[in-house]
């Protein structure tokens, strides 16, 4: 019965358009990767600053996400952001894995906050992904939100992205998003896996409206 009405509350934040909710991810932007069926994923993605707030640093909340593999190919998950008012905020993906000469493809959404004009940035986006011999994974894709919160003419652009696995436990990327809204930015990074279920991600980025540029380290377990 929850599982139902929690698949029911997402869809219809993605039908109607109802903080920063994160699907599968790069360092950065949406993937096309789902989560297993079954698997749910916990995850605590922190962003600051080299310099403190005497220096004008800052730190955005802490996102403490769980995402759960639905069914094939569908994905939900809700992010907790502290601290913060308001701090929940939902998304769902649904993809197809890349198959011989086929890329792989996901649509979904992320951002459904709570309060509306502030967590609400309700961005709807797709993605298409390709893996080539030696040079990795690319990922080109769109995204659109909510103009309200984002700001007019600022709430939709490209996605790219750049990433490889070198070995069983290293992996690099290189993500973009387009726009000078909160969500235009350039992150570059490396996640290595400490076991088979838990992974750290060590980034740095820098945004395309001029905003100090931040690190982020994103612990990820699978359980």
């Amino acid at each position: 019965m929850f599982c139902k009405l929690f698949v029911s509350m997402v869809l219809v934040c993605l039908l109607i358009g109802a903080s920063f909710a994160t699907p599968s991810t790069q360092i950065w932007n949406p993937s096309t990767d789902i989560q297993g069926v079954g698997v749910l994923h916990f995850g605590i993605d922190n962003y600051f600053t080299q310099e403190g707030p005497i220096d004008g640093g800052y730190a955005f909340p802490t996102d403490l996400g769980l995402t759960y593999g639905l069914v094939s190919g569908l994905e939900i998950g809700i992010d907790v952001f502290l601290p913060q008012q308001s701090p929940f905020a939902f998304n769902a993906k649904y993809g197809i894995a890349e198959k011989e000469v086929i890329p792989s493809f996901a649509v979904g959404g992320y951002g459904f906050g709570t309060q509306t004009g502030v967590t609400d940035q309700n961005v709807l986006y797709g993605v298409v992904a390709k893996t080539l011999p030696v040079v990795g994974r690319l990922t080109a894709g769109y995204f659109s939100g909510n103009d309200k919160v984002l700001g007019v003419n600022e709430n939709a652009g490209l996605i790219l992205t750049w990433d490889k696995v070198i070995n069983d436990k290293l992996w690099a990327c290189v993500d973009y998003a387009g726009t000078k809204s909160a969500l235009g930015a350039t992150f570059y990074g490396v996640s290595w896996m400490f076991s088979g279920n838990t992974s750290v991600i060590f980034g740095y980025g820098t945004y395309n409206n001029g905003a100090k540029p931040t690190f982020t380290t994103q612990l990820d377990i699978n359980i």
